[in-house]
C-alpha cells in the first residue's frame, strides 16, 4: 500500500454545488438548484489544460469528482472532464475514477449515465440508516432511499463505498452498534466512518450543537474498530476501511504526500517540479469568481507557492501517520529529501514510543491504535 510513483498524478474536480447545506458541514459547498453546466464545462477544461502545462508526460492513476454532490453534475460534465484528464495526460488502464453522491432517487437514476461517462467507483454520502439521525443531520434522503442507492451501486459498479457519521451527541453503544451491524451487510470491501465534529462556520456551531463526551467517543471509536476488522475491512486510515486492496487509491496520494491536481473553486494541490521542489496550489474559493477567472485567465488559481522544507515534512508527518502503515523510510526520504530520522527530534520520539503511542522501526514511523485515537496531541508533542 506504499503509494504511486514520483511520476503518477491523481486529479481532484470539485464540483461546489449541493441541494442544501448539510448543518455539519464546513466544505467549500453551496445549496444552488441550477447552474450553467457549459460554462462549467468548458471552466474545468481550462484549468486542466493549464495542469498538463504544469506537469506534461505524467501517468494519472485516479481522478475523484468531491463536493457538493457531484452526482447533481451532467454526465456530460464528468465525460468533458474526464475526455480532458485523457487528452492532456496518460489516463492509467486501471485508472480508479471516483464520484461522490447522494443516495436521492433522482441522483441515483443517474449512475448508469455516469458509468458510461467513465465513472467507475462512486462514494455514497449516506451518513446513517436511522431516519431520527438523518433528521438530526439535515440529511434529505430516507434510510430506504439510501439502500436502494447502494443496492443501485452494487448493480451498476464493480467498486462502491459508503460514509457513516457516530458519535452523535446522544448516541449510545448499543445505538451504533445496532446501526453499524446492520450497515455491514450492504458494504462492498469499503466503508468510511466518521465521529461527528462540530466546525466553525456550520448551523451546529451557530446553534451550540455539543459533540459526544471524549469517553463515550473514544468508546464508540474503539466499537468501530472492532466490529470493522472483525468483519474483514479493519482501518486503512484514522476513518476509513477497507478489505485488502480495497483501499481509496486516491485518497492514498494525499496521505502518502504524492502528486495531485486540484481543480474547481477551492480545491488545493501538490505539484513537484523538475527540480523537486513541491508547489502548493489552491483555487479561489467562491464559484464565481473561480468560474470567470478559470474562463477568462485560464486558471482559478489564488495561490501558487513553493513549500518550505519544514512544512514538507510537517505535512507528510500529519498525513501519513493517519494511516495504519504509517510512515516509509523509502517514501519519506524520496519526498522529503532527507531521511526520516533528520526530520525527527529524538527526544519527543522517545517519549512517544515509550508512551505508546509511535512505532519507530526499520520500515518506518506509525501510530499505534492509542496513538491514532489521539492523533493531534501526538503530532504536536511530535512536531514542536
Amino acid at each position: 500500500m506504499d503509494g504511486a510513483s514520483p511520476g503518477d498524478l491523481a486529479v481532484y474536480v470539485h464540483w461546489p454545488f449541493c441541494l442544501s447545506k448539510c448543518p455539519y458541514c464546513d466544505f467549500n459547498s453551496y445549496a444552488a438548484e441550477a447552474s450553467d453546466h457549459a460554462r462549467w464545462r468548458q471552466a474545468y477544461r481550462n484549468e486542466l489544460a493549464w495542469f498538463a502545462g504544469r506537469t506534461p508526460g505524467r501517468t494519472v492513476g485516479s481522478v475523484f469528482f468531491g463536493g457538493g454532490t457531484p452526482s447533481l453534475m451532467e454526465p456530460a460534465t464528468v465525460a468533458a472532464v474526464l475526455d480532458a484528464v485523457a487528452g492532456h495526460w496518460t489516463l492509467a488502464d486501471d485508472a480508479e475514477i471516483t464520484l461522490e453522491a447522494n443516495p436521492t432517487s433522482v441522483e441515483a437514476g443517474k449512475f448508469l449515465d455516469f458509468r458510461a461517462a467513465g465513472v467507475n467507483r462512486v462514494s455514497i454520502g449516506v451518513q446513517s440508516l436511522e431516519a431520527q439521525a438523518l433528521k438530526f443531520l439535515g440529511r434529505r434522503h430516507s434510510a430506504d432511499e439510501a439502500r436502494q442507492a447502494i443496492a443501485l451501486a452494487a448493480r451498476t459498479f464493480d467498486r462502491y463505498s459508503f460514509d457513516l457519521i457516530y458519535a452523535r451527541p446522544d448516541q449510545t453503544a448499543t445505538d451504533w452498534r445496532r446501526e453499524l451491524t446492520g450497515a455491514l451487510p450492504l458494504a462492498r470491501g469499503h466503508l468510511s466512518a466518521y465521529q461527528l465534529t462540530i466546525e466553525p462556520e456550520t448551523r451546529f456551531f451557530e446553534r451550540r450543537v455539543s459533540e459526544a463526551p471524549d469517553g463515550r467517543a473514544e468508546a464508540l471509536y474503539d466499537l468501530t474498530q472492532e466490529l470493522l476488522e472483525a468483519a474483514g475491512v479493519p482501518a486503512y486510515e484514522v476513518s476509513n476501511h477497507a478489505a485488502p486492496g480495497q483501499e481509496s487509491r486516491h485518497n492514498l496520494v494525499y496521505w502518502q504526500g504524492g502528486d495531485y491536481a486540484g481543480v474547481g473553486p477551492g480545491a488545493h494541490g501538490r505539484l513537484t517540479g523538475d527540480d523537486g521542489t513541491v508547489r502548493a496550489v489552491s483555487q479561489h474559493r467562491a464559484p464565481e469568481r473561480w468560474l470567470r477567472a478559470a474562463l477568462g485567465d485560464g486558471h482559478g488559481n489564488e495561490t501558487d507557492v513553493p513549500l518550505e522544507p519544514r512544512e514538507r515534512i510537517e505535512e507528510l508527518l500529519m498525513m501519513g501517520l493517519r494511516l495504519t502503515d504509517g510512515v516509509t523510510r523509502d517514501a519519506f526520504g524520496r519526498r522529503a529529501g532527507l531521511p526520516l530520522a533528520a526530520a525527527l527530534d529524538p527526544a519527543s520520539l522517545r517519549r512517544l514510543e515509550a508512551a505508546g503511542f509511535l512505532v519507530d522501526d526499520a520500515r518506518g514511523l506509525r501510530a499505534t491504535p492509542a496513538g491514532r485515537k489521539r492523533l493531534n496531541a501526538v503530532l504536536a508533542t511530535l512536531l514542536a
